[in-house]
């Protein structure tokens, strides 16, 4: 058996200081009171703000505010965002509004004037807390990733931005965040990355940790400068697998872990780490705040703040076939979901056991309105959707490369694990079947045959997926010690694919656009600089890692283990 190389807690390691623990965090914003009066704790969605509130009366202050008190009344709230949550289980429309939609402007304006009249110490909590505060007032920002608001969710812990939404299904709350509460606050923390005086992480519960501001943009700086990667998160699935147990070290007492979201940065988190402590922030603020740097110039004009490019693994090695699905096209998802771009994907099969296969494309000269009749009577429970009667079954082996642009019918089969390299857009799947199955909560997970109908396309038949979908391979480049080949994307796709064959150092260049890499094949590889503008930089099998468009030349090379042994890599960025 290998041993286990795989880094499940990748961190940036910096100077300065990260205070532990609630009377670490009185003690500071007791100094701060010397200074100023009023300490405005800022939150984003999915803070445990009970925790966090009762902490802070422990302070005793004169007067105390929750932000939650000042806002519009419920009914209202869930009235104003009723046309972006729409009447569907999963699917909604991206929000136009602001945090000041929410709040109530007589109770606003009132509590900034008791603010001004108060006397001894003043605390305001809540989302919004800045916009209550005095321009001179010290304020804590708590930030939160979005996985870890999702597991919250699961467990019904925390309300959504002015509603309490706790007994909501989980798919109504992701769906209130995605759409709606994580768009209105990251427009509004964008605005406040200037202000904070202080960032407070409180992902684990009762185990906060601080930073000062200088410490925070010290490790935006550094990790904007290098190679890094994001912390990783693993989930259980229906279709679930085995292969990541053993690869990266995951508990072998779980039922299986189906996916592996290993950079999606809106998503994830980063680690800053001072002398052996980890502080967690969610890596989007890497992208709110140096997206120039980070995307380079010509991604940054097309996309915005919205980092492109997502790696992803779905492990189904011991498990089952993913639902068969289709995603939308570029105009349905702008006109139905309010998204100005779609998820296109591909599946590089990083590793395939036997009897692994890929289901791609429509079978040559099928019947599309038998086909939809069927699934529709699937959907019914009235048959089983004969899903090799219409849908290619393709046999897949280890670094085979599928492109599926939007539109495409597709599913992986069995024993594979798929590193899917894709554009971000992560929600918008329309199932068509999933084998008779229940999701892990005991219940259907919801079919979208109505929906995906209206962006199949039909013409992707048996002969365009073997021309333009399946393993098309070009050999690009070579020299001493190594070969690079382009693997995809389809030209709809915005997303480049390049594989690096290596048994000695080769060069890289970022030419102006992130790059998103994976160690494909190999034990361990060290990235590095040939003008020494970063620290060698060394990954391990399996683990996706993000170079900065700003780093811009940076090479590769087998290190440790793999030293004389060929190594891959393959690397995504965007086409310009």
């Amino acid at each position: 058996m290998r041993k286990v190389n795989y880094d499940r807690f990748p961190s940036t390691k910096i100077t300065g200081t990260i205070l532990q623990g609630w009377d670490a965090v009185h003690t500071l914003l007791v100094e701060c009171f010397k200074v100023k009066k009023v300490v405005a704790v800022d939150f984003y969605a999915g803070v445990r703000e009970e925790e966090v509130a009762g902490e802070l009366e422990l302070l005793s202050p004169t007067l105390f505010i929750n932000t939650r008190n000042l806002m519009k009344p419920q009914d209202e709230i869930k009235a104003m965002t009723e046309r972006f949550m729409t009447d569907d289980v999963l699917f909604g429309y991206v929000t136009n509004l602001t945090l000041n939609d929410y709040f109530d402007a007589e109770k606003l304006e009132q509590a900034r004037k008791q603010v001004a009249d108060a006397t001894g110490r003043v605390i305001i909590v809540g989302s919004g807390a800045a916009m209550v505060a005095p321009a001179e007032a010290t304020v804590v920002y708590v930030d939160m990733a979005r996985w870890e608001i999702q597991q919250r969710f699961r467990v019904h812990e925390v309300k959504a931005l002015g509603v309490d939404n706790r007994e909501d299904a989980v798919s109504l709350q992701y769906k209130r965040g995605y759409f709606n509460d994580w768009r209105i606050l990251d427009r509004y923390k964008e605005s406040l990355f200037g202000r904070v005086d202080f960032w407070l992480d409180t992902h684990i519960a009762n185990e906060p940790r601080l930073i000062d501001k200088e410490t925070f943009f010290k490790g935006i700086e550094e990790t904007v400068k290098t190679p890094f990667r994001v912390v990783p998160f693993f989930d259980p699935a229906p279709w679930g697998g085995q292969w990541m147990k053993e690869v990266c070290g995951l508990n072998p007492e779980k039922e299986n872990y189906g996916w592996c979201f290993d950079c999606v940065p809106e998503e994830n988190s980063l680690y800053f780490e001072v002398n052996g402590v980890r502080f967690e922030l969610p890596s989007v603020d890497l992208v709110l705040l140096k997206s120039r740097e980070l995307l380079g110039e010509p991604v940054e004009a097309r996309f915005g703040k919205d980092f492109p490019i997502r790696f992803d693994f779905l492990d189904t090695v011991g498990g089952g076939n993913l639902s068969v699905q289709v995603h939308p096209t570029t105009q349905f998802i702008r006109e139905n979901f309010g998204m100005y771009y779609t998820q296109d994907e591909s599946y590089y099969l990083l590793d395939a056991k036997e009897g692994a296969s890929v289901y791609l494309g429509l079978k040559t000269g099928i019947d599309k309105n038998e086909m939809i009749h069927d699934l529709r009577e699937a959907q019914k429970g009235e048959v089983v959707f004969d899903t090799e009667r219409y849908v290619n079954r393709l046999p897949a082996k280890k670094h085979d490369h599928y492109l599926i642009p939007g539109g495409t019918v597709h599913c992986s089969g069995s024993e594979a694990l798929v590193l899917e390299i894709s554009s971000t857009p992560n929600l918008f799947t329309f199932k068509l079947w999933d084998w008779q199955r229940l999701g892990l909560d005991g219940k259907p997970r919801p079919i979208n045959v109505e929906r995906g109908k209206d962006v199949i396309d039909w013409k992707r038949d048996t002969e365009y997926v073997n021309k333009h979908l399946a393993n098309r391979f070009t050999q690009v480049a070579e020299g001493d010690g190594w070969r690079e080949e382009c693997t995809g994307l389809h030209p709809n796709e915005f997303i480049e694919t390049h594989r690096h064959w290596f048994s000695k150092p080769v060069t890289h260049h970022t030419n102006n656009s992130v790059n998103v890499l994976n160690l494909v094949e190999g034990e361990e590889a060290v990235i590095e600089s040939p003008i020494n503008a970063f620290k060698p930089f060394v990954v391990h099998y399996a683990e996706t890692f993000i170079i900065p468009a700003g780093v811009g030349e940076y090479t590769i090379a087998p290190y440790g283990k793999s030293v004389g042994q060929e190594c891959g890599t393959i690397k995504a960025y965007v086409r310009y």
